[in-house]
């Protein structure tokens, strides 16, 4: 059984940590259930397992926390909904590659309930949406990141998970290089021009959960 939990407010990030870390622990123990934790940080940068330090471009604008997920640098801050998935990756196959597919596949169905268009791309993980609404001089239509995916897994039990912007400040974006990608830029669903709260997301995610993950 997957439990959700959605904590109001924002969650300082060291006790979501501290919690996951937990959690999983039991989960691994057979003392837990299965979890999908949905919550909203203050304004922070973490830095991924493979985050370099020339992409953290104005170290004193938010706290900088390190984090044991893949990836690099990224942001998180009110406005966007953080999905921490801590499930059983030892008792769905053993496969982590299927798993972070999966990931993506879930964000990808939460978007399409706004008929939001969201992509993968060959080296870079997260999700995607084509600006045909932004073309550059060239008539190009450029890409932004709307969803971002880093998990770790411990005694094949996840934690961490995802995180799509709904509204957050974008211009928070501007301390970092995020997820060490400069070419391309960030958006969110009110930036696509969508009036979409954070309930409805929740709503979208818990109803394609299961279509993704069985």
């Amino acid at each position: 059984m997957v439990i959700w939990k959605n904590s109001p407010g924002l969650t300082p990030y060291p006790d979501a940590v501290d919690f996951m870390q937990v959690h999983a622990g039991e989960i691994a123990a057979g003392a837990g259930d299965e979890m999908i934790w949905l919550v909203e940080h203050p304004p922070l940068y973490t830095a991924g397992t493979s985050a370099k330090p020339d992409d953290l471009t104005d170290p004193n604008r938010f706290p900088v926390f390190p984090s044991a997920r893949g990836g690099q640098y990224t942001y998180h801050g009110p406005g966007q909904r953080v999905a921490y998935v801590m499930l059983d990756v030892g008792a769905r196959g053993r496969d982590v590659r299927k798993f972070v597919r999966q990931m993506e596949d879930w964000v990808i169905a939460t978007l399409a309930e706004f008929n939001v268009t969201g992509e993968r791309r060959q080296g870079r993980v997260g999700v995607w949406v084509v600006r045909h609404d932004k073309p550059l001089i060239n008539g190009a239509p450029p890409e932004d990141k709307i969803a971002a995916i880093g998990v770790r897994l411990r005694k094949w039990i996840s934690f961490h998970g995802l995180s799509i912007n709904v509204e957050p400040d974008l211009s928070h974006y501007g301390g970092i290089v995020p997820c060490g990608i400069t070419e391309h830029g960030v958006t969110s669903l009110v930036d696509l021009g969508l009036p979409v709260t954070m309930d409805d997301v929740d709503v979208a995610l818990r109803k394609t959960f299961d279509t993704v993950f069985g």
